[in-house]
Order: structure tokens, then sequence, then C-alpha cells
């Protein structure tokens, strides 16, 4: 299958380089970056070298399938003429996530293009949509601090385990943020600094509160922080909610219950799993697993759920790969089964 991606020289694009380079069914046959544009990929980025591309300012040739990692509204620039062409796409920004066009609007500040779209695309997080992606044309690769959260609370959710009032407090690596250089990523300004922002709401609340609602009856209240913090790769979620009924809960019986429900959730999903302890981010640096804690807090009848991910594999390129592969009738871990790296 031959794929392209539109700009590859930001930090989504270079790691889809990087996956797919060892995919068994999969050609990278064009790659965009206007800036770097006429460029050997090697030049760009040495670690993807033995790649031997040249950055094209446009996508050439015939492709089965395209990702884009362009920032939203360029992505939907994009996009469209892709699909136009009957060509599947992957779109790693947020363009297509929200099914509604005034939603995307507000939280965006743009028109969306086509909304028409909204409804066809596929929300890609594959937990959840399965067997949507494997019929998509177009599928909206999650945000990274959605996947975290709606993987941590989607089993407590659908089992009726927690009042609806949750609050999500997430940490992120500056990769988060993308390649060009702001204030917010500059080293000076990071090294040995922590920091909340978007306290007035964060653009990625929507899609959490979207992917989550349709799992109970009741309307779900989602306080949802982010943080920075001085590291290059990794999300960390603490996700806390009241339980509906603490009393069933209680004592060692009532934790295993807990944690057989999330063991049951995810037992068909294979880059989900749900650990003994709190998990830590180097544990999935370069992987596409996304790992879980549940714990009850019987003192104050209240779940906290500790997730963590690569906010540029499981976050981005990696759940790009695998709703491709299942798009393609792959395998659906081709070429995500990597080791995290240690230390």
């Amino acid at each position: 299958m031959k794929v392209g991606i539109i700009n590859v020289t930001g930090y989504s694009g270079s790691e889809l380089a990087r996956i797919l380079r060892r995919h068994p069914e999969v050609e990278i046959a064009s790659v965009t970056g206007r800036s770097a544009a006429g460029q050997k990929l090697g030049e760009v980025f040495p670690h993807l070298g033995s790649l031997d591309l040249t950055i094209e300012p446009e996508l050439s040739g015939s492709l089965d399938l395209v990702f884009s990692a362009l920032p939203h509204k360029a992505s939907a620039e994009a996009c469209i003429p892709v699909l136009e062409q009957g060509v599947k796409v992957v779109d790693i920004s947020a363009d297509f996530r929200l099914k509604h066009a005034d939603e995307y609007e507000e939280w965006y500040g743009v028109e969306h293009q086509k909304p028409s779209l909204l409804e066809e695309a596929v929300y890609g997080l594959t937990e959840l949509h399965r067997d949507e992606i494997r019929a998509a044309r177009l599928v909206a690769n999650p945000g990274c601090y959605p996947t975290s959260a709606i993987l941590a609370l989607a089993p407590a959710v659908a089992a009726g385990v927690i009042s609806p009032d949750i609050i999500v407090s997430s940490l992120s690596g500056v990769s988060g943020g993308g390649r060009s250089l702001t204030m917010t990523n500059h080293f000076s300004e990071v090294n040995e600094n922590a920091f909340a922002y978007a306290v007035n709401g964060h653009r990625h609340l929507p899609e959490i509160t979207q992917e989550l609602d349709p799992l109970t009856e009741q309307q779900l209240r989602v306080t949802f922080q982010v943080h920075l913090i001085p590291m290059t790769r990794g999300i960390f979620s603490s996700c806390y909610a009241p339980l509906a009924n603490p009393d069933t809960w209680a004592g060692d019986e009532g934790k295993q219950r807990l944690v057989d429900i999330y063991r049951d959730y995810y037992a068909d999903h294979p880059f989900v799993r749900v650990v003994a302890a709190p998990p830590q981010t180097k544990q999935t640096l370069g992987n596409n697993m996304c790992l879980l804690h549940p714990v009850i807090d019987s003192r104050t009848g209240r779940l906290t759920v500790f997730s963590v991910l690569d906010n540029l594999v499981k976050g981005a390129a990696g759940q790009a790969v695998q709703n491709m592969n299942l798009m393609a009738g792959f395998p659906e871990d081709t070429s995500l089964d990597e080791l995290a790296v240690y230390p």
C-alpha cells in the first residue's frame, strides 16, 4: 500500500515516518513539508535518512492513503482535495474530530470548510470505534490529552461506577506543542519550570465529553486542566470522580472488582494495559501503549485513575498507524509492537 505524509517535518509527521519505515505492507511514496521542500528527508531528520525520500511541496503519485500532520484549518484545506480524489485520509489535526460545526468554530475560532464531513468522519480512538474505523474513508485521529482521559474514564462511565462530576488533571511534555519555536517551548522558559495553561478551557475538552457522554445516560460535568512540564514526551493524566455507590466498593473485594471491570473492558485491545502500580511516563516512551491504574480512595469514596502514554505515539502517530491498519485490513498491531525505551 502506498501512503503519503503531509507535513513530515513536524513532530507527528516525522514520527509517522519512523513507525511506517518498518511496516511490511506500506511504502511511504510521498512526503511534504513546504519550508523544507527540495531537501532530502535525511538532511532534515538524519535518523530518517535510510528512507531516501525527497520532501516535496505537494503530494505526488498514486496513493492509497494519506496522513495529514498539519495544524487545524490548514489540515482541512489539504485533506478535502485528497478525499475528493477517492483517497482515504487519517487526519492528525482537530479538523474532523468534533461532530458539530458550531462547536468546532467555538473552540478553534475558524469556520469549518466542509461541515458535511464532520458527520462522516470517524473519531479514531480504536478502543471505542474499531468497527467504524474499519469501514471509514476519513478518520479523525484523537488529541493526545483526550486519548489518555477517555481511555482512563470509559470503563467507569460505561459501568456506572462514578457520579458525573469528573476532574481530569493532565501533564504534557513540550513536544505536544509542536516543533515551531514559541516562548512556551523555549528551553530557558520550560526547563526547571511547570505551569498550567488554557485555564479558561482547553480545546480538547469537547472531545472528551463527546466520546464519554454516549456511554452513560447521565449528563457528565468534566473539569479539564492541563499543565506543561519540563520533559520532551509524555502525557500523565490523573482522573478523579466520586463513586456512585461508595459502600458497594468497600475493601479489597471492591478494589479488585474495579480492576476486573477495567481489564474486561480492554481485554481485546492490544494497546491498553491495566497495571498493578501507578504508571510512569518512561514506561510508554516511544511505544503505542496507554497504561492505566484505577484505584479507590475508601476514605473519600472517590475513584482515581492514572493514565500515561507517549503523546507522539499513542497520542498521535502511533494511533494514526493503528487506524490505518484497521482501514486497510492489516493486523491492528503491525509495526506498533515496540517496547518502551528505558531508561
